[in-house]
């Protein structure tokens, strides 16, 4: 596929694509020339190098005081600080860095913004920064590799404020954000315990490792879910000889200790996520996990069908009635577990997401399962049902992928992306094909997320598969093609503010896939060699994330803002500046 003519690269490596080296710590940039196979599907070959010096020294971690199991725990962490951003510095000042004079191109520093929350996510304005149109130029900031055995990781990382790092007493929007990772030891085996490590955003030290062994295939959840103003970390706890099965956890976010856990058992059949919702909008948050619902105690509410296994299911008010569903594959229950749709046309295994798809107000379900895609109205009736627009892969039956949902074309109307195996290809709501470029995962059910790094209204799409992490252009070619390694569970990276610079990073995980080798960091954070990137939201709290289901200090809404109403996407984070999340501006 040809390069894109938009694409930032040209003035960097004219007609190549990107390729990020991370073998060891703060490698070089190197270029790659892409190219198109007899399907349209870009591959890629080495190049020369940019020349971007990327070294930095390493960092350790110092003694740790809480409540978590490992205090005082060491591990290997890499930083590059091509910018002046000093791992281990003791600075614990946010820095708000990136503001671009759209009419003079020039750097201003903007106000800091409130350390509190002013946005209630009810009105999106127009974005008015834009980062200057080469500002593509990715760098390892900071990466992160355990000591001992455990030094896997298969989940979505999630990013946070959950430590007090002014030492002002609060934990708030001035505190540097956190990056929440599971890690577990050994290959593949699916029974292997896992722990929760949260390290600062900035540096990738260690900040503790929680106090309680979790079922490391399980994405937790990040919220406020007991209203102190602070955030808890939700997850399933390990139970010694039990297969994914295993009482709720609340984890406190300050120390890592446990605040509370569960009497019930969640079996989560071969990892899920979990979510957080005020479902019935009484002002308690509930925990949700498949079509399993709990309240904010862990105590169980409510279960419906078994949905198999890596569930991630979503929720939304699909009937306009105030209170959210709960929907999965192909049911969708109230927030009483009482049934609202059930649609035999589906299996009852597939990932729901949630996003306007056609020319109505009403939302549309995207059901992504192993048959094929499958929209639904808001209400459960088919729109279409098992379409394999890039046809039918290897062994089958292999479109259960999470999808993810963005304006990528800069048209004002969404588009959806996942992968079918071999391809990670762009939709339009009707299933055509925007664009398709190869990919490797015949192994698992790995999603995707976007984000318009630049501020010109076209969103980059990522997605980290069986060997590499690509980011696309809103053509299909590639912008980056960065090494990590995963079996590829329902993973994916992430996009946030981690270090509270005001610019965007992106964070992937990486595990040894059954070859007891792990040849990449667990995990790394990427930013642009100068943090000229838009600023986002300093959070992304759960797998199902969607902008509206959490506020950026962790507290969840009451009452939810319809997502599709706005920004209208799914498993993506959003532009934010002063405090205010935004939208760029369409190309003209």
């Amino acid at each position: 596929m040809a390069e894109s003519p938009r694409s930032p690269l040209a003035a960097l490596v004219p007609g190549a694509l990107l390729l990020l080296s991370l073998a060891g710590c703060g490698d070089d940039l190197s270029g790659s020339t892409a190219g198109s196979d007899s399907s349209g599907a870009t591959g890629a070959s080495a190049g020369e190098s940019t020349g971007v010096d990327t070294s930095a020294g390493p960092t350790s971690t110092g003694d740790m005081s809480g409540g978590g199991t490992t205090v005082g725990a060491s591990a290997s962490t890499s930083a590059s600080s091509t910018t002046g951003v000093t791992a281990g510095s003791d600075s614990l000042d946010p820095k708000f860095d990136v503001g671009v004079d759209s009419d003079s191109g020039e750097t201003e520093e903007p106000p800091p913004p409130s350390c509190k929350v002013v946005d209630e996510m009810d009105g999106v304005p127009p974005c008015e920064e834009t980062a200057p149109p080469d500002s593509f130029e990715p760098s390892v900031q900071w990466s992160y590799t355990p000591d001992g055995v455990e030094i896997n990781s298969a989940v979505t990382p999630l990013v946070a404020n959950l430590t007090d790092d002014n030492d002002d007493g609060e934990v708030d929007l001035c505190d540097t954000p956190d990056v929440v990772v599971v890690v577990y030891a050994g290959g593949g085996e699916v029974d292997a315990s896992g722990s929760i490590h949260v390290l600062d955003g900035e540096t990738g030290e260690l900040q503790y490792v929680a106090a309680v062994p979790v079922v490391r295939s399980v994405t937790p959840a990040i919220g406020d879910i007991d209203g102190d103003g602070e955030p808890e970390i939700i997850s399933v706890r390990k139970i010694p000889g039990q297969l994914n099965t295993g009482p709720l956890v609340a984890i406190n976010g300050r120390d890592g200790s446990v605040e509370w856990e569960g009497a019930a058992n969640w079996y989560m059949q071969y990892g899920g996520a979990l979510g957080l919702a005020d479902l019935d909008a009484d002002g308690d948050v509930e925990i949700y996990a498949g079509t399993s619902v709990a309240d904010h105690t862990g105590a169980m509410l409510w279960t419906g069908p078994d949905q198999g296994a890596y569930a991630a299911s979503t929720a939304a008010d699909l009937d306009g009635d105030g209170d959210l569903e709960i929907i999965e594959a192909n049911v969708a229950l109230h927030h009483d577990g009482t049934p609202y749709y059930q649609n035999n046309q589906l299996e009852n295994k597939g990932y729901a997401q949630v996003a306007n798809l056609d020319d109505d107000p009403e939302p549309e379900v995207l059901i992504t399962a192993p048959q094929g895609l499958s929209l639904l109205e808001h209400d459960g009736t088919a729109k279409y049902v098992n379409l394999r627009p890039t046809g039918v892969p290897a062994g089958g039956n292999n479109w259960r992928r999470p999808a993810t949902v963005h304006d990528f074309d800069g048209d004002g109307l969404a588009e959806y992306a996942m992968s079918s195996q071999q391809y990670y290809t762009v939709y339009e709501g009707d299933a055509a094909v925007v664009w398709s470029s190869a990919v490797a995962d015949g192994s698992g059910t790995a999603a995707g997320t976007a984000f318009d790094f630049i501020g010109d209204g076209l969103a980059e799409a990522m997605y980290a598969d069986e060997k590499n992490m690509f980011i696309f252009d809103d053509q299909g070619a590639t912008l980056l093609m960065t090494p990590r390694k995963s079996w590829t569970g329902i993973e994916y990276p992430v996009v946030a503010d981690v270090d509270n610079d005001g610019s965007a990073e992106i964070v992937v995980v990486s595990n040894d896939a059954w070859s007891g080798v792990l040849d990449a960091p667990t995990v790394q954070v990427i930013r642009d060699v100068e943090d000229r990137w838009v600023p986002t939201r300093r959070i992304f709290n759960q797998h199902t994330y969607h902008i509206t289901n959490v506020r950026e200090d962790g507290t969840i809404p009451q009452h939810e803002v319809p997502h599709w109403q706005s920004f209208n996407t799914f498993r993506t984070n959003v532009q934010s500046e002063g405090g205010t999340v935004c939208m760029p501006e369409p190309p003209g």
